[in-house]
């Protein structure tokens, strides 16, 4: 799909595809015509097309010909299927003489939206969809924060690897995310360091160094995420052994008190209880039986948990 800006009231205004300077042209999910017209009708050349629209290239910035091609990373909306992932994807963004032409295979927002106020040129615009990228990483690691504090509350009353397997899906979206920062932020350094490739003013300088500090915020908060569910996958898959541990207990120790009453709902099951109890209302006997069974349950049940705790008192003391 294509979008033609041009810029009324400063900020982008979808146009009917007239190309006076300056404008913005966006492509979104690229198709075969696309690809044509970018090629051909905006000298963009094959590499750095395929670059924008390869979700593993790594981020960069150069001067190709007579304009500027920067590939950066920006990321994808959130898949929530069986397990919640957050991944990573290519933008290429191509300056040339005050036209901004953005390639990429994925959805952005409509460029004349509230996020795009007080941009007057295609420099602005630029800037300002660096800025959103920025904060839409920092949307992504606060909900990941919540995902994992949650997912951290069930992992310890649970006993499977479900909510263990998402918490490592997230770990490596973490690592993929810190990756695509950082190198964004050498991006962002260079083009500091060359602010003529897009003709920037004092103003526009300054708002890049901004978005440079704050991505290097968003990268450090990245990094301490990525520590924190790392270090404590450790300790939450201990957990789930240790409540796995305690259910065994459980069961071991209902095992244990049943044993003997199975042997003894045996021989009351045999004809020589019938025999025993000649004379006695069978009523009264198999009532009695029953008494004295669930009796005799309860007594090796508490002896067997009084027995435990001593001897966990014992090993702490």
């Amino acid at each position: 799909m294509k979008t033609h800006y041009t810029f009324a009231d400063g900020r982008p205004a979808p146009c009917e595809g007239t190309m006076q300077l300056p404008e913005v042209v966006l492509y979104c999910g690229v198709d075969a015509t696309d690809r044509t017209e970018i090629l051909q009708r905006h000298k963009v050349e094959a590499r750095d097309l395929e670059s924008a629209l390869d979700p593993d290239e790594s981020p960069r910035v150069q001067l190709s010909g007579d304009y500027v091609a920067i590939i950066w990373k920006q990321p994808k909306n959130v898949s929530i299927t069986e397990q919640v992932r957050f991944e990573v994807a290519s933008v290429g963004l191509f300056f040339r003489q005050g036209t901004l032409v953005i390639v990429t295979s994925e959805d952005l927002p409509a460029l004349g939206g509230h996020e795009f106020t007080r941009c007057g040129n295609a420099a602005d615009v630029l800037l300002h969809l660096l800025d959103l990228t920025v904060r839409h990483y920092l949307g992504h690691l606060k909900a990941i924060r919540q995902i994992a504090t949650e997912l951290g509350s069930k992992i310890t009353d649970s006993m499977e690897n479900q909510y263990l397997l998402q918490m490592l899906a997230i770990g490596e979206s973490l690592i993929y995310y810190i990756d695509a920062i950082e190198a964004n932020g050498a991006v962002l350094a260079r083009l500091q360091r060359h602010p003529q490739w897009l003709g920037l003013t004092t103003q526009q300088n300054e708002m890049l160094g901004d978005l440079i500090v704050d991505n290097q915020q968003c990268a450090r908060q990245a990094r301490i995420y990525s520590d924190v569910v790392s270090g404590l996958m450790d300790a939450r898959g201990t957990i789930i052994n240790n409540n796995v541990s305690v259910l065994l207990k459980k069961l071991t120790l209902i095992n244990i008190v049943f044993l003997p009453l199975n042997l003894i709902a045996g021989i009351g099951g045999m004809s020589e209880f019938t025999m025993m109890t000649q004379g006695v209302d069978w009523r009264v006997s198999y009532s009695l039986f029953m008494l004295g069974t669930i009796g005799f349950g309860w007594v090796g049940w508490y002896a067997l948990v009084r027995v435990l705790e001593r001897k966990n008192r014992h090993r702490k003391s």
